[in-house]
């Protein structure tokens, strides 16, 4: 097929050098005259393109080059400040919005707390290199942190626990599933409705044993990837 072909050269490219991390590729319109051929064959070559995490799409900017994804290990107490500094990136994060709510069922079920009980919602976007890589929902349980609203915790929660409340982390399960952007989420990271996503889900717990708080990470499909190492217990004979 067509676009096949185009997609390879357009690897062949990205490899070569000609198009770097985070340059903005020419418009459909264009790479259609540059390569004979329909925009609607261009945008297929584009979308597996994207499918593959070699180019990401910005509603109404166009397409760019991936840049080197941010490495993930679940076994690192790291926070997304950290692990960007670690690996030479710039970090940041926006304050979408911060209120008091009741659980849901969702809610309750995530945290193991009656209906209706109080908590924080929070959601965040973090930007990787000035760029929205993950749309951030955090549900914590007021009962443990009095008056967290009023309290810096936009940059970490890890550091506002620590700082605010002498509470620190002791363990996390992690649950990572494929899933698509949608209306908020995908307006906050600049994505079309609909992209790829990874979802990471962290349900986290204290020192006491205490489930504290859970998020839900809304990640561009290209901006993480998931590395850890594995240590082998040998079974009993």
């Amino acid at each position: 097929m067509q676009y096949i072909k185009i997609k390879e050269r357009i690897i062949a490219q990205i490899e070569s050098g000609l198009f770097t991390s985070g340059k903005k590729l020419p418009s459909e319109r264009k790479m259609a005259q540059a390569f004979a051929t329909t925009r609607v064959t261009i945008r297929e070559a584009l979308s597996a393109l994207e499918a593959e995490a070699r180019i990401y799409r910005e509603v109404r900017r166009g397409w760019f080059i991936c840049p080197k994804p941010l490495r993930y290990d679940p076994h690192l107490t790291l926070n997304f400040l950290q692990m960007a500094k670690l690996q030479g990136r710039g970090a940041s994060t926006t304050l979408l919005m911060a209120q008091r709510t009741l659980a849901t069922q969702q809610t309750a079920n995530l945290l193991r707390v009656p209906l209706l009980s109080e908590l924080y919602h929070l959601i965040r976007v973090r930007y990787l290199d000035q760029r929205p890589v993950v749309y951030v929902i955090n549900y914590i349980k007021a009962y443990y942190f009095e008056n967290f609203l009023d309290v810096d915790f936009t940059p970490s929660l890890t550091l506002a626990y620590q700082k605010h409340y002498s509470v620190s982390y002791q363990s996390t399960h992690y649950r990572v599933s494929s899933t698509s952007l949608f209306g908020d989420a995908a307006t906050a990271l600049r994505a079309k409705q609909g992209s790829p996503a990874m979802l990471v889900e962290r349900v986290n717990y204290d020192k006491q044993g205490r489930l504290i708080d859970c998020d839900l990470e809304y990640w561009r499909h290209d901006a993480l990837c998931i590395e850890s190492v594995a240590q082998f217990i040998p079974l009993p004979s």
